[in-house]
């Protein structure tokens, strides 16, 4: 396969995707999203210097990131990029992919004039910085290693009208919800049980599993009762033995789970609580409103269910690691809002547009050979196609591909194309 070729095809296609992305916006964004996709790709960075050098344009980088920076300003391009890509990606959700939702973090421990900076706890290492709050939501599968990215948002505790974390997850949900409707599993970690969550998600009729606190109160056989003391009582009959990677270290796990029939206070929606115990001192509470049996296949599920979860983490640390994004450098709130959906759909073009459709899966390994990796493809191989995007594009440049319509017919056949 040509590389020179290759590359040409993949802006071609980029090309086609951002015409998709852009629907609704006016030709000067459809190209500033068209230029921000590639050169995000490209570049592996969202620094807007970075993203220039990459654009091929034949004036002083200076005047390229001035109008990427005036673009990115656009009041419109949050909200038109994220709906389009939700439209896109909605038919990659069915009824049991698993919507998971992470708050997160996005540090900026030397920044003194972005606008509404806030003081954030930093993940990674555990300590306050200054930064922004973050929301990330991803559809994979129990037993796959795909991954689609779906939604993600910063915000500030110091935005005028910030209405609390709450409000933002909720947003977040209803957004990804609005166009998979009542399909996928929501999933999430511990902060996810407070009632000013777990109660709209049963008034929209959403499907759920949420990690429970200790201290959550539920009703059982007529009390109520804290959490732990309900997982103390339930018969954990089932077992599996799993190997769980603690740190560089393998670690074999010898779990044990079963559930208990609850409802939460004052509500009459009927509820389950899986109890799994094997993997810390304290067993572990999965709060969901599926109506689970004592089968073991039932419950297993659900276990793998709450263990993929882990999986987001490494997608957000794959797009802080890959595409620079605590590096960002843009000072108005606006921009940083606008970024993080572009840096989304930029994901989304290497993990779905690329490795998911079957006749670009030929050169996805093409790219995946690109990277030239040292020790092979990684268990997450969303990093070597996103550093061999970039090393295809830095060996062999081009000006990124104007978006096409979204409707435009699709007689280019992807690898025999050839416009010398």
């Amino acid at each position: 396969m040509n590389p020179t070729r290759v590359a040409r095809n993949l802006r071609v296609r980029m090309g086609r995707f951002s015409g998709e992305l852009s629907d609704g916006l006016c030709v000067a964004a459809s190209r500033f999203v068209s230029q921000m996709v590639y050169g995000i790709q490209a570049a592996e960075s969202v620094l807007l210097t970075e993203v220039g050098r990459t654009l091929e344009e034949g004036v002083p980088l200076r005047k390229t990131q001035w109008r990427l920076s005036r673009n990115l300003q656009r009041p419109e391009l949050a909200r038109t990029v994220r709906e389009n890509l939700l439209r896109m990606a909605s038919g990659r959700v069915g009824r049991d992919t698993l919507l998971i939702v992470d708050p997160g973090d996005l540090s900026k421990k030397y920044a003194r004039k972005m606008e509404y900076l806030g003081t954030v706890r930093d993940g990674s290492e555990g300590t306050l910085a200054q930064g922004y709050w973050t929301l990330h939501i991803a559809g994979c599968e129990v037993g796959s290693d795909g991954m689609v990215p779906l939604y993600q948002h910063l915000w500030s505790t110091r935005e005028p009208f910030h209405r609390g974390e709450n409000d933002e997850i909720l947003r977040g949900i209803d957004a990804v919800a609005r166009h998979v409707g009542g399909r996928g599993l929501w999933v999430m970690d511990r902060g996810g049980d407070r009632i000013n969550l777990l109660a709209p998600l049963l008034d929209r009729g959403l499907r759920f599993l949420f990690r429970l606190v200790g201290t959550r109160s539920l009703e059982h056989n007529g009390r109520t009762l804290a959490a732990e003391e309900v997982a103390r009582e339930c018969p954990v009959l089932h077992a599996k033995t799993i190997v769980r990677l603690d740190g560089d270290r393998e670690r074999v796990c010898e779990l044990r789970f079963g559930f208990r029939r609850v409802r939460l206070p004052g509500r009459g929606e009927p509820l389950c609580l899986l109890v799994v115990r094997g993997l810390g001192a304290q067993p572990l509470m999965l709060l969901t409103n599926e109506p689970l049996n004592r089968s073991y296949r039932c419950l297993w599920h659900m276990v793998q269910a709450y263990l993929k979860r882990w999986a987001i983490e490494e997608t957000i640390r794959y797009a802080k690691t890959c595409y620079d994004l605590e590096n960002v450098r843009v000072l108005t709130y606006q921009s940083l809002q606008n970024l993080m959906p572009l840096v989304t759909a930029a994901m989304y073009f290497a993990a779905c547009v690329l490795d998911h459709d079957a006749r670009l899966r030929v050169m996805a390994g093409f790219v995946e050979r690109a990277a030239k990796r040292l020790f092979g493809i990684p268990d997450f191989k969303y990093y070597a196609l996103a550093d061999g995007l970039r090393a295809l594009f830095a060996r062999h440049p081009g000006k990124p591909v104007a978006p096409g319509p979204r409707n435009a017919p699709r007689q280019m056949d992807l690898f025999a194309y050839d416009s010398s």
